[in-house]
């Protein structure tokens, strides 16, 4: 396989990838383009390249931006906007966490937030059953806000270097058992 070759079946399977993250397939594909171009792209080689129309770039494009996954950049003389992906994976990493956590989790959040403000007027076993299943939920879902905004703030290299001694306290012990 080639380099052309590899970065087409990147391209395709980032795409895929996509939809696990919530966005479209179209989204994904148009970012890891970017991410595998050296130089910036218009919308027009964006077009091309993926064979999209101009409003589906445009709108995607632009959605990338608000994600902060792409940034426009000037070319001295040209007229065309052009675009940059973020080639930080960690940033990337983050992005995409922080925007499934505003899109995802915070509704939920306040859902379960609402609901555990139900009376229990009703001393049942299915209402007690209810309210606890709730609270539960919602516990869970502060956990894991608490983690995923950590995790947005969070440095790389404290992140890096933790994530290695986590792996390398996990050898030893294994080590230590046999």
């Amino acid at each position: 396989m080639d380099i052309i070759e590899a970065k087409e079946q990147f391209i395709q399977a980032w795409g895929t990838l996509g939809s696990s993250w919530g966005i479209s397939r179209t989204m994904a594909q148009i970012h890891a383009l970017l991410l595998v171009s050296s130089e910036p792209l218009s919308a027009d080689d964006i077009m091309e390249k993926l064979q999209i129309s101009r409003g589906n770039t445009n709108m995607t494009v632009r959605e990338l931006i608000d994600w902060g996954l792409v940034y426009k950049e000037i070319i001295v003389g040209e007229r065309r906007e052009f675009f940059v992906a973020e080639k930080d994976m960690w940033q990337v990493s983050r992005c995409i966490l922080r925007e499934r956590k505003k899109r995802e989790l915070d509704p939920l959040k306040r859902v379960f937030d609402s609901l555990a403000q139900v009376s229990n007027n009703s001393q049942t076993k299915d209402n007690q059953d209810f309210i606890k299943l709730i609270k539960d939920i919602q516990t869970l879902s502060e956990g894991a806000d608490t983690i995923l905004n950590k995790l947005i703030k969070v440095e790389k290299n404290w992140f890096l270097e933790s994530f290695l001694k986590l792996f390398s306290k996990k050898k030893k012990i294994s080590k230590d058992k046999a």
